[in-house]
């Protein structure tokens, strides 16, 4: 499996944020809210779009919300896979997923992964 996280694979563009807010579904994995969106073949991205968030109304300093967005990235970074089986001509829809971190406090690595983990099985049995 491919770790890597390039540029295709980055939520982008105002409009596409804007429909995914709107339109999308969402749930809590505390300390994440998750808005997830099945894509349709006409907007068809190659792959699945993610955008994390962390409010500068929680973190004041500059440096945490980029800890935050980093563990973030990270966690789905190394945990994809659980999004896209094994073979790659199988009809599975691609998302776009948004993670918000929610929590006042700012927590260790394993805690993002396994809230990330949960997210992204539970949008995979949606």
């Amino acid at each position: 499996m491919n770790h890597s996280f390039p540029k295709h694979s980055k939520l982008c563009g105002q409009i596409r944020i804007q429909q995914l807010y709107k339109e999308g579904k969402r749930f809590v994995v505390w300390p994440l809210r998750v808005t997830y969106q099945p894509v349709t073949d006409e907007q068809s991205p190659a792959t699945n779009q993610i955008l994390v968030w962390a409010p500068k109304s929680l973190f004041k300093h500059a440096v945490d919300r980029n800890r935050l967005r980093r563990l973030m990235r990270e966690a789905y970074r190394l945990n994809k896979q659980i999004l896209t089986p094994d073979s790659e001509n199988s009809n599975t829809p691609h998302f776009l997923i948004a993670f918000n971190y929610m929590d006042k406090e700012l927590r260790d690595y394993p805690t993002i992964e396994k809230a990330v983990r949960k997210a992204l099985r539970k949008i995979i049995e949606n």
